[in-house]
């Protein structure tokens, strides 16, 4: 007699999202969204002002509590106490661990003003997960090389540009070495050619195959980068699919209008 093959066991998604409702008082921003996150992939976000974006990065990252809806980290659910309005995280050292393996890159950069760039690039690993000051360094030092920066580990942020301390914070993001990276708009704060620089390192991270949610106002970066695009509007997901076909042959009305006023001619 013989054994039948077996189907491969697939892994968990990194990061899922399965029926998000998300409310601040009486304003419904998440409406039952569900969104998945394979290992190596690239998810990106779009939608106008308001759409929920921000606001569904944020609930991925526990940063802000949802009303009801799973957040699955690695095919681990979140734990929660409570309902609606008064849900929140039941267990803290399950929401550490998750945020350890969960970094993430803010529009605004968020850099210690009173620390060098190598020192913001190593604070995280040494403070959060006790390692070696000695032992993180040489990565600290090599991630800036790779972000194409270096050259600045000595210096402060207020004397780096814009992209430049986009980069820092993209190099502190990826010292954590986490599972996945979550962008919420990294080049909205930057001028055009600032951006490109960014947009560059974003770019060489996805060739990397990085496990990354972007939100994103840049429809060439998402075109570029990602595998699996999410158009939301008023809160609900108004369309879905592979960037060749959400920019290519769009469904939507509402998504054909966005593209018109968001693409260039």
């Amino acid at each position: 007699m013989t054994n039948s093959p077996t189907a491969p066991i697939q892994a968990a998604p990194v990061i899922e999202i399965r029926d998000l409702h998300k409310s601040y008082g009486a304003l419904e921003v998440l409406k039952g969204v569900s969104i998945r996150a394979e290992r190596g992939t690239v998810v990106s976000l779009i939608g106008s002002s308001g759409s929920g974006k921000s606001t569904l990065l944020r609930c991925c990252n526990l940063l802000e509590d949802s009303q009801s809806g799973e957040v699955i980290f690695s095919g681990e659910a979140v734990t929660w106490t409570g309902t609606g309005l008064a849900r929140r995280p039941a267990d803290r050292a399950q929401v550490t661990r998750f945020r350890t393996n969960l970094s993430m890159v803010f529009q605004q950069f968020n850099l210690w003003s009173h620390m060098t760039i190598l020192q913001n690039v190593m604070e995280a690993p040494v403070t959060v997960l006790g390692r070696k000051p000695a032992e993180v360094e040489p990565l600290a030092r090599s991630l800036l090389a790779k972000v194409g920066i270096g050259d600045k580990a000595d210096a402060w942020p207020a004397q780096l540009s814009g992209g430049q301390q986009q980069r820092a914070a993209i190099a502190r993001a990826l010292c954590m070495q986490p599972q996945a990276l979550l962008f919420d708009e990294p080049t909205s704060a930057l001028d055009p050619e600032l951006q490109q620089e960014v947009v560059r390192v974003i770019k060489d991270l996805a060739a990397e195959h990085r496990t990354m949610i972007l939100v994103t106002h840049d429809m060439r970066l998402a075109a570029d980068v990602s595998d699996h695009v999410v158009f939301l509007h008023q809160g609900r997901i108004e369309e879905e699919g592979p960037p060749e076909t959400l920019f290519g042959a769009p469904k939507s009305e509402r998504l054909k209008q966005f593209l018109s006023a968001t693409l260039p001619a």
